[in-house]
Parts: structure tokens; C-alpha cells; sequence
């Protein structure tokens, strides 16, 4: 079994050293070492099946792990929004009503980041009634009610389209720059994840290749995964930041380019 601590190490909020998860006696992560700085946006890609999920849940403590070790900032605040959340239609509960789960929160905080995202005008809608585009960012808001130290995203675009998808992730860097907290990302959307990151992590039940987006998209074991037009995807919009990430490509995996979901 795997050991937890909640020991800081330098501007590391988590980190996990030779992590290995088997579920139902499949190995779906091997080996992996990876962190996460404060301030820092991190995108995991990888083809379905490669484990992006499985290392999300695992860091922040919703996945039992087999081996290794994970170290967390103590008392680190994490917001999380799911790749789906499915509500039953029948369910009355409207916006305001579902930021009160599990606990209540004032109706200032409730405005204050509802007038960041720009859901303020959907607080008395039902939540079964939002669209795809309004429910991601209705649980976009909720995840950073409690100002996370880090904002974890799985596959938090699924459904949307292309500018749909621009805007979210444009939303994601604002918050990242008025709260200062950390963005760890999976996604398969290679044509806006790719700039609006810091740094991207290639998985493919192990790290094959990570570091900042420009090096990693010249790498052949980026192209193995997803093929070598994908360099070309990198120009929807470019954020700005003030340091880089070493590369650092061992491995090359073939595989089919990600279509959403996985493990």
C-alpha cells in the first residue's frame, strides 16, 4: 500500500513518487512521478484508457493506489469539477439552492464569484434546465467558492464546442490569475489545451513525455500518441508566463488519438 503524507517540499502543492494503481488486477498507472506548483497550469493528455482519471482521483485521495507515494500541502484546499455530473430531471433544485450542498455559503460569496463567471443571472434557474455550456460553469463557480489552492479538471469541457471550449479555458486562466491557485487538467482537446497550458504531461499508463507545450508538441512520443499534425493546433490563443518547464521524454508509445472519457 501506498503511504501519504502531508509534508511540503519546496513550491510543491502535490506530488507523487513511483505511483502505481491496479484495479481488478489491471495495472492502469505505473511508476509515475509527478508535481504540481503553486500557480502552475498542468494538462494531462493521453489516449483512452491511459489513466488520466485514475491519476487525477489518486492525487487528490478519491483512488486507493497500490504503491508509491503521495505528498500533499497540509491543509490543501482542492476544487474539483467532474466530467459529468448527472441530476435527475425531476429533482427541484435551483443554482442558488445547489452552492448551499453540502454546507451553505453566504450570499456574498455566491455573487461575488458568480459575477467572475458570469452565472449570476442563472441563481434561480433549475439546475436540470441549464444547458451543457451553463452547467460547466455553474460547477466551475461552485469548485472555487472555497478559493482552492488547486482547481482540478476532468475532462471539464466535454460536450462543449470548439469556442465554447476557448472561453472555458480562457475563464480557467482568469481564475488562475485573481485566486493564484494551481489548474491540474486532463483533457483530450489538443487544440486549446496545448496553449493554455504551462506544462503538459503525455500518459500512457506512464509518463511518456512531459514539459512546456512547445517542447512537448516537437517530441516523437507526442506524435506517436497523436500523430504529427498536431503541432499545428497550438495557435487558438497563447497565454504569457514568466518561466519554464524542462522536458523530459523517455518513452514512445503508439496509440489512437483521445476521444473523451477513459480510466
Amino acid at each position: 500500500m501506498s503511504a501519504v503524507t502531508s509534508t511540503r517540499i519546496d513550491n510543491k502543492l502535490i506530488e507523487s513518487i513511483q505511483l502505481s494503481v491496479c484495479i481488478s488486477g489491471n495495472t492502469i498507472l505505473d511508476n509515475i512521478d509527478f508535481s504540481i506548483e503553486a500557480g502552475e497550469i498542468v494538462t494531462v493528455v493521453g489516449p483512452n484508457g491511459s489513466g488520466k482519471s485514475t491519476l487525477l482521483r489518486a492525487l487528490i485521495g478519491a483512488q486507493v493506489v497500490s504503491s508509491g507515494v503521495i505528498r500533499r500541502l497540509p491543509g490543501l484546499r482542492v476544487g474539483y469539477v467532474p466530467q459529468r455530473l448527472d441530476l435527475e430531471r425531476s429533482l427541484p433544485i435551483t443554482v442558488r439552492r445547489f452552492f448551499d450542498l453540502p454546507r451553505r455559503v453566504s450570499d456574498q460569496q455566491v455573487e461575488q464569484i458568480c459575477r467572475q463567471i458570469s452565472v449570476a443571472h442563472l441563481l434561480t434557474q433549475q439546475m436540470s434546465q441549464l444547458s451543457g455550456g451553463q452547467l460547466q460553469r455553474v460547477l466551475l463557480a461552485r469548485a472555487v467558492l472555497n478559493r482552492p489552492d488547486v482547481l482540478v479538471l476532468d475532462e471539464a469541457t466535454q460536450g462543449l464546442d470548439q469556442q465554447g471550449s476557448a472561453e472555458f479555458y480562457q475563464q480557467i486562466e482568469s481564475l488562475r490569475a485573481t485566486l493564484g491557485c494551481a489548474v491540474l487538467m486532463v483533457s483530450h482537446e489538443l487544440h486549446v489545451v496545448m496553449s493554455a497550458s504551462d506544462r503538459v504531461v503525455c500518459l500512457n499508463g506512464h509518463i511518456c513525455c512531459e514539459g512546456a507545450p512547445a517542447v512537448v508538441s516537437s517530441k516523437p512520443e507526442y506524435r506517436a500518441l497523436f500523430g504529427t499534425g498536431t503541432q499545428g493546433t497550438l495557435a487558438l490563443y497563447r497565454h504569457v508566463h514568466d518561466h519554464t518547464h524542462a522536458a523530459d521524454c523517455d518513452h514512445e508509445h503508439a496509440a489512437q488519438p483521445d476521444q473523451g472519457g477513459g480510466v
